[in-house]
């Protein structure tokens, strides 16, 4: 390059730029799904993050110059994804869920939640009143972004963030102090709701582990990179949900609500619980991803499952994440929330 520079050479533009690292990815064969879905916007995120560029501020920026000493930080961030295979999120320190950025890296798993879209519009219709949920618990809470999102919500509940790992607690920490939320979310070390004796909640969410030994086994490189802990669900995925359904209801008050994530994992969550009235929310990943179920449900298991749709209360649907790295990347990464893991968990 330097020698390019002396004979007066043109300098690469970002587009350009963007464009031979998009290549570079696709080549090197590397995994997405933890917040870009496609090489373009991979290797737009992790240029911006390279260049100190504001996340949401690509198009302007496409026609700049690069100086050799640009060039060569975008160069080695790209090869240390590809070396590493690192999720992005790892070497930027951030993830993102909507608009709400969140600090992580290899203590927790990566942030993405079906769960975040049903909170953007508080849980409607089947929380009717929000200020009636007056306490929340995130069970499995990781980087504690749940946990935020509930406070974000609910703004009169006290929040509990509940995790195994104390080092997931650690970053979750740090989180809940960068929104500063400290004196109405607190984070609680324990194994499920063990910790938790005679606690209830109004609202209780969670995203457990919930991906199939099977699966575990042939998961992509970037995803091994992830703690185990927060990913593996046993032989059929459902070890902890099925925890979580055997305890809910000893925690949660009378009129309370349980949401869980298990992934595109719908039918085998209705093989083995075929009694309960699980209500199937739809998401943009689709129906088949978060159920519902109220603690008056839990004590009464009804023979028959049900299904529910938002219908005109639905969320806006997250549009398709572009492909072409000129488009607005960081708009695609946040809008990309959901788990992913090579399919179904």
């Amino acid at each position: 390059m330097r020698s390019a520079e002396r004979r007066g050479a043109p300098h690469p533009t970002l587009r350009a730029a963007l464009r031979a690292a998009a290549r570079r990815l696709e080549s090197a064969g590397v995994s997405y799904g933890h917040g870009t879905t496609n090489a373009g916007d991979e290797a737009a995120w992790l240029a911006l993050h390279a260049l100190g560029l504001p996340l949401d501020t690509l198009s302007p920026h496409l026609n700049r110059a690069l100086s050799a000493a640009e060039l060569g930080r975008v160069d080695a961030l790209i090869e240390e994804r590809i070396r590493t295979r690192k999720p992005a999120a790892y070497l930027t320190h951030e993830a993102w869920l909507g608009e709400h950025r969140f600090y992580v890296d290899e203590r927790v798993i990566v942030p993405r939640s079906y769960i975040a879209e049903l909170l953007q519009e508080r849980l409607a219709p089947w929380i009717r009143r929000p200020d009636s949920v007056r306490s929340a618990l995130d069970l499995c809470t990781g980087s504690g972004c749940l946990a935020i999102l509930l406070a974000l919500a609910f703004r009169r509940a006290r929040i509990v963030g509940a995790d195994i790992s104390g080092d997931a607690l650690q970053v979750a920490r740090r989180n809940v102090a960068d929104y500063r939320l400290k004196r109405r979310v607190s984070l609680v070390q324990s194994n499920l709701f063990g910790a938790l004796r005679r606690r209830r909640f109004d609202l209780i969410v969670s995203n457990p582990p919930y991906v199939r030994d099977a699966v575990m086994r042939r998961l992509p490189a970037e995803y091994r990179r992830e703690p185990s802990l927060a990913l593996a669900g046993g032989h059929d995925g459902l070890d902890v949900v099925r925890k979580i359904l055997a305890q809910a209801r000893a925690h949660l008050t009378e009129a309370g609500i349980l949401a869980v994530e298990v992934g595109h994992n719908r039918l085998r969550v209705e093989r083995a619980f075929p009694h309960l009235p699980l209500l199937w929310v739809e998401t943009s990943g689709g129906d088949d991803c978060v159920f519902l179920i109220t603690r008056e449900a839990l004590l009464a298991r009804p023979a028959r499952s049900h299904r529910a749709t938002r219908a005109a209360v639905s969320p806006r649907r997250p549009e398709r994440a572009s492909s072409v790295p000129a488009s607005n990347a960081a708009a695609t990464r946040r809008r990309r929330s959901a788990r992913a893991s090579g399919g179904s968990r």
